[in-house]
């Protein structure tokens, strides 16, 4: 299966994303899962809603550990995980970046940020 995450990091193939940086959702604390999805969509989204001033990039990766269902969006939102979202706190090996993906219309961006930010401030927290 191939799996992407999206970014802003700059990292190289064979690097490791790991948890524990600040989350893009909600207070931003340090996130104790890393995330990452089996459709590109996902992962752009991932890109596009990333913190950071860096470019948005989608890398390939590969679990090096256990992983389970992201559950702020499987059965939450989207029963039965259709987005085929999920976590890990495990690494994820880089294995290659996603060339010329094309990202989502401004407007629909935009009401997506939106919707983010109405719920920080409403205090909805990622499920840890």
């Amino acid at each position: 299966m191939i799996y992407y995450h999206g970014t802003r990091a700059d990292l190289k193939t064979g690097d490791l994303l790991t948890a524990g940086f600040t989350s893009n959702f909600g207070k931003r604390n340090r996130a104790s899962w890393i995330y990452f999805a089996a459709t590109l969509e996902a992962a752009i989204w991932g890109a596009e809603l990333a913190e950071g001033e860096g470019r948005q990039r989608i890398y390939l990766v590969e679990p090096t550990g256990d992983f389970i269902d992201d559950p702020n969006l499987t059965d939450k939102k989207f029963p039965c995980n259709p987005t085929k979202s999920y976590r890990s706190q495990q690494p994820l090996r880089i294995l290659g970046e996603v060339e010329g993906w094309v990202g989502h219309p401004p407007e629909q961006l935009q009401k997506m940020k939106d919707s983010v930010e109405r719920a920080r401030r409403l205090g909805i927290e990622a499920i840890d």
